[in-house]
């Protein structure tokens, strides 16, 4: 592996954050609330199932018991 002392490094570095296409303010924002609504759809799909699980349970002890 080739060695680059440490001003070239920084050079390569700006050259490849100068590459980068960063998001708009639209996007960041779209994203973020794309994301707490699908963490949240989750969040009501397992509780949902939770409650399916415990009701089943519930009922199949509640027979033995």
């Amino acid at each position: 592996m080739a060695t680059t002392n440490p001003l070239q490094f920084i050079q390569q570095v700006r050259a490849e954050v100068a590459k980068v296409v960063w998001p708009t303010r639209r996007e960041v924002l779209l994203t973020t609330v794309m994301v707490f609504i699908l963490a949240a759809l989750t969040a009501v799909f397992f509780a949902l199932v939770d409650i399916v699980i415990r009701g089943g349970l519930q009922a199949v002890l509640g027979m033995f018991g």
